[in-house]
């Protein structure tokens, strides 16, 4: 009997809790009224509520109203400062990349030394790599894109949005190189083999850190070959072999090279010779 009634005291505090942990997250979630006052309260307390809603909301506008009265009550505050990159944030989020970016941007312009200047450059940086298209389309976001994330990893490269920035990077220069690959093979498909070549060789000297680099090799060799220019065809299927030799690009440029009677050594005197020098036998001078 007394453990029953043990157990009940229990359950009954355990309820209590549960009552006042509710009531009390209601009373800090209610959203005050859009014509309520929020004179009464202290910035952090609007702050405080602004991070609720926003978290509990999919919609940045019940959360904005929040950071925007910290502004006008509290302003040149910490909490006023914070406020701003805040509304960026939430502008972001619901994909309002304009609105963000200028948010974002007018952080930067009056607080360019406040620690949450990194998070306000990357919010900018984002604002463009979140409208990076597929490849197909026009690319000028992603120079923007580019630009802005170069800017983070260079002006915050101790920051965790540096290493995000330099993630983004990468994808978005992948995507640069795509692009330059897609007009490659288009000309490529339609025989105008020169128009295709300087399209591959963007590549190959422009962005040979990227993905992209073994198939533009490749069809590299494709058009030289189209064009009877065996030195070039010889030289690019060499700088395929040494740099990607487990590439099944590798194994067709071999393919067509052997076919030819042709090696993979380089030959002749051009272009590709000179980064073979370079990547291949390490001569930069």
């Amino acid at each position: 009997m007394a453990v029953a009634k043990q157990g009940a005291r229990r359950r009954l505090g355990t309820l209590v809790m549960i009552g006042v942990l509710t009531a009390s997250l209601t009373a800090c979630s209610g959203r005050v009224r859009d014509n309520e006052s929020l004179e009464a309260f202290t910035a952090e307390e609007i702050f405080q509520r602004g991070e609720f809603v926003l978290e509990n909301n999919r919609r940045a506008d019940p959360a904005l109203r929040y950071f925007r009265e910290i502004e006008r009550l509290y302003p040149y505050t910490d909490w006023a400062r914070r406020a701003i990159v805040m509304q960026a944030y939430a502008l972001h989020r619901e994909g309002r990349y304009d609105e963000a970016r200028t948010t974002a941007q007018r952080f930067l312009d009056q607080y360019p030394g406040d620690p949450d200047a990194a998070w306000a450059a990357y919010i900018v940086a984002l604002t463009y790599y979140d409208q990076i298209e597929d490849v197909g389309r026009d690319q000028g976001l992603t120079f923007q894109a580019l630009r802005q994330l170069r800017y983070v990893i260079e002006q915050y490269p101790d920051t965790e949005y540096a290493r995000s920035a330099v993630l983004k990077f990468d994808l978005a220069f992948d995507r640069l190189a795509a692009k330059e690959m897609e007009i490659g093979r288009y000309y490529l498909a339609r025989g105008n083999y020169a128009a295709a070549i300087n399209r591959f060789r963007a590549v190959v000297e422009d962005y040979q850190t990227t993905t992209q680099t073994p198939e533009a090799l490749l069809r590299l060799v494709e058009s030289y070959l189209a064009l009877g220019l065996r030195n070039e065809a010889q030289t690019a299927g060499a700088i395929l072999g040494y740099n990607f030799q487990s590439s099944p690009f590798y194994e067709d440029g071999y393919r067509l090279l052997t076919n030819e009677g042709l090696s993979t050594d380089a030959a002749g005197e051009n272009w590709l010779r000179d980064i073979y020098r370079r990547t291949v036998r390490g001569d930069w001078i």
